[in-house]
């Protein structure tokens, strides 16, 4: 009582207000134990949306890969989700589901899709620093399945969600429709997914006729499939497979006598990758996947699991005749390429291109890492001759880029990204940006038609100096020195004159030629408005340059090009049909029309003439070839009134050339590209050989008048030759390769002006054989002759040549 009195009366009313709530408390300890699992059980139901849907887990089961075909009804993709051959559970060695079992989930049989004791084991271990993974087959298919509905991260949202998408699994399939889906879904490496394609990469057989120790082998790389990767590390490998025979045994699917025996066995592999099949237009086919998810996610389907069947403009035959004109004349410049760089004229330890290339290799980096000098790396390098092979085989490796387009709509008809999309996937058809040369030249005389100056204007043949923002002087130059005549427009483009060019790029400005490019077409690549726009010193992808041709061709209208015309669903219900872009006028028609008739010139009497001379072409054409500084890339695109074809050769790396200044130009690099293509095309139906360009109803009375003198002309030099029999599709005979050239250094040349070779020195047509390349070797004029090419200026008149 004594002590009570003591005590002041706040804290006996701070006493008093606290009893009956820690009564209250202790009241409600054990109802925590119904409380926090139904705040759990809250949260887990509120995560439900966010997990994949039913729906979802039927089409991952089913999963039908989009189908994409060509115009002509051909095969032209599928898009799965990975390299992957799906087999049933019947066709899968009974030791590799052995071996999953006893080592991965033991209670399989027996749980709902999470087993409760080996989770709580999990938390157990994980709690006192042993770290142990809780999760079943069925969660692990889950996270196989849907890795971004699920995620990897180590959290308990993950794992909460990987058992609720476990459940629904369970809910849906049998155990056996669960361990087949499983089994077909894990990835193996080496772009290896699921036990048949695993067990044809490490084993070279089918999943049927594994053994023991290779089902336990692959079974023992699902804990780390690149720790314990059989290939690299083989000694890891076997000791990870003795642990999956050990567990067999535990679970009383081996005998001990059994692991034993094969516990001492070696490892014993038959490696292959197994590649993906590329398709006959695998560049086209990825331009067609990156539409289709964009299409697919904004209409609610899925390309991988809706059996989609997407129909695309590609020509199964158009396809084949470019493939084959690319294979067919690119082998022949690999073949110069080769003997160019031989180690006596070019590839060679004491070519300081050849240190430049050596110094940019990881080789050369993980050297200079152990603390090599920079000099003591390079010379180690350069005395590997292994090394050196390698390195001149990578960077000699010519590179080429086609595409065909129709005119009228944009479509695309054939599309050839690389000479093989195995050795190299880059796209130089979209994804190059290489300088175009001379392709580029007839914005600059188009912006001078925009300017009211006429095709029959006169320029006189004379030197030029421009003078740079920074002060230097710019000089372009041709291949002979100028005559001091007079020239039209329409002959200057003809024959290529770089001295006339830069002055109408003087007149006109080379913002309006930038302009009238990106109207056109050339609308995703930044253009340099500096003078040396006009030969060409703005890289640009060919898809552009094609494309802005396209829009000369269509009379001065703009189409984005079109990839896709119908998408069906698996029973052949057209889901959404696609139409041509709409059509954008960006030119006065009459103008368009006077520079596809100057354009005419280039492959009448030009630097495209062989168009008519080899290739026996006499239909109503028009183009242009292109070269640029040092050979270092070869175009020519041509169009037809119904087709555009173009084309590009050259290198990856910018500063590799052919070595050769007859065979580096554009007219002898890309124009037979073009020419073989379109002599095939418009000998089939596919093609109107009777289509013209035709000029606008405003038009004066006598373009009509000359047009129609010119196709007279044209069929009369056709009846004198018929066109060049198809080649066919096989290993030609070897060729005679011309003697390397030496460049001029620092060479400002440009397409030769002399007119072309009288009748009677002209080739005859090229015989219907399969030694068409030997042909071309014998009729094309020997080294050291004028050229036809042009070049564009050097880095300093605008914007470097870049190296992909």
């Amino acid at each position: 009582m004594r002590q009570r009195a003591t005590q002041s009366p706040r804290l006996l009313a701070l006493g008093e207000w606290l009893q009956p709530r820690v009564q209250r408390m202790r009241h409600w300890r054990w109802q925590w134990l119904v409380v926090l699992p139904a705040l759990a059980l809250g949260y887990a139901l509120l995560l439900v949306p966010f997990t994949p849907s039913i729906s979802d887990i039927r089409k991952a089961k089913l999963e039908q890969p989009a189908q994409v075909l060509t115009a002509d009804g051909k095969e032209l993709a599928l898009f799965k989700r990975s390299n992957r051959q799906w087999v049933g559970l019947d066709e899968i060695a009974p030791s590799v589901v052995k071996a999953l079992i006893a080592t991965e989930d033991h209670r399989f049989y027996e749980h709902h899709g999470m087993d409760l004791w080996r989770t709580a084991a999990s938390v157990w271990h994980s709690l006192r620093g042993d770290l142990q993974g809780g999760s079943t087959l069925t969660q692990q298919l889950a996270r196989n399945l849907y890795p971004e509905e699920i995620g990897r991260s180590a959290s308990v949202n993950r794992k909460l969600k990987e058992a609720i998408t476990a459940f629904k699994i369970e809910a849906l399939y049998s155990k056996p429709e669960i361990l087949e889906t499983y089994l077909n879904t894990v990835p193996f490496l080496y772009n290896a997914w699921g036990i048949e394609m695993a067990a044809r990469t490490y084993f070279d057989k089918p999943a049927a006729k594994l053994s023991v120790l290779e089902a336990a082998t692959l079974v023992g790389m699902l804990k780390g499939t690149s720790y314990y990767n059989p290939v690299r590390n083989p000694e890891r490998a076997v000791a990870r497979r003795n642990t999956v025979l050990a567990q067999m045994v535990k679970r009383e699917v081996l005998t001990a006598a059994e692991f034993e025996r094969l516990k001492v066995r070696p490892l014993r592999l038959d490696f292959e990758r197994q590649e993906v099949p590329s398709g006959m237009a695998p560049h086209f086919a990825q331009q067609v996947r990156k539409w289709l998810i964009d299409w697919a996610d904004s209409h609610g389907y899925n390309i991988y699991a809706d059996g989609l069947v997407v129909h695309t403009t590609l020509d199964a035959r158009m396809q084949a005749w470019a493939i084959q004109a690319v294979r067919n004349h690119t082998r022949t410049l690999q073949g110069i390429a080769n003997t160019n760089w031989s180690k006596r004229d070019g590839w060679n330890p004491d070519n300081p291109l050849v240190h430049s290339l050596v110094s940019e290799t990881t080789a050369y980096a993980a050297l200079r890492e152990k603390g090599r000098s920079s000099q003591e790396a390079l010379q180690e390098l350069l005395g590997d001759k292994a090394f050196l092979q390698q390195l001149r085989q990578d960077k000699l490796r010519l590179e080429a880029g086609f595409l065909a387009m129709d005119p009228g709509t944009a479509a695309v008809r054939a599309w050839v990204g690389s000479r093989d999309f195995a050795q190299d996937a880059f796209d130089h058809v979209q994804q190059a940006r290489r300088q175009p040369g001379s392709t580029f030249k007839p914005f600059v005389y188009g912006a001078a038609l925009q300017s009211g100056v006429p095709a029959d204007a006169q320029r006189v043949d004379q030197a030029v100096e421009i003078t740079l923002a920074g002060g230097e002087v710019w000089r372009p130059s041709d291949a002979s020195p100028p005559s001091g005549r007079s020239m039209t427009l329409a002959g200057a483009l003809a024959y290529s004159k770089n001295t006339i060019t830069a002055q109408l790029v003087q007149e006109v400005g080379p913002a309006k030629v930038a302009r009238l490019a990106r109207n056109l077409g050339v609308r995703s690549s930044p253009l340099e408005a500096v003078p040396a726009l006009a030969l060409g010193a703005s890289p640009v992808s060919l898809l552009e340059m094609v494309n802005a041709y396209g829009s000369l061709a269509r009379g001065g209208q703009y189409r984005a090009p079109l990839l896709v015309t119908r998408i069906e669903d698996r029973q052949g219900k057209v889901l959404a049909e696609f139409a041509p872009h709409p059509a954008e006028q960006v030119w006065d028609e009459a103008e368009n029309y006077a520079l596809v008739d100057m354009l005419r010139g280039v492959v009448d009497k030009g630097t495209g003439r062989d168009i008519r001379r080899r290739w026996g072409i006499k239909d109503d054409v028009a183009g242009k070839t292109g070269t640029t500084q040092n050979n270092a890339d070869g175009w020519f695109i041509l169009m037809h009134p119904e087709l555009v074809v173009g084309a590009w050769a050259g290198f990856n790396d910018g500063r590799i050339t052919l070595r050769s200044d007859h065979w580096g130009q554009g007219a002898r690099s890309a124009l037979p590209m073009v020419g073989d293509f379109t002599a095939q095309a418009l000998r089939s139906k596919l093609v109107d050989r009777h289509a013209r360009f035709t000029p606008p109803e405003s038009s004066h009375w006598w373009a009509s008048l000359a047009d129609g003198v010119r196709r007279q002309m044209q069929a009369w030099w056709g009846e004198e030759r018929q066109p060049p029999a198809p080649v066919p599709d096989r290993t030609p005979p070897p060729v005679a390769v011309p003697a390397p050239v030496t460049p001029t250094p620092d060479s400002d040349v440009i397409e030769e002006s002399t007119p072309p070779l009288p009748a009677s020195q002209l080739p005859p047509a090229p015989p219907p054989s399969d030694a068409l390349d030997a042909w071309m070797e014998q009729w094309a004029p020997p080294p050291g002759t004028a050229p036809d090419w042009e070049q564009t200026p050097p880095a300093v008149l605008g914007r470097p040549v870049e190296a992909l």
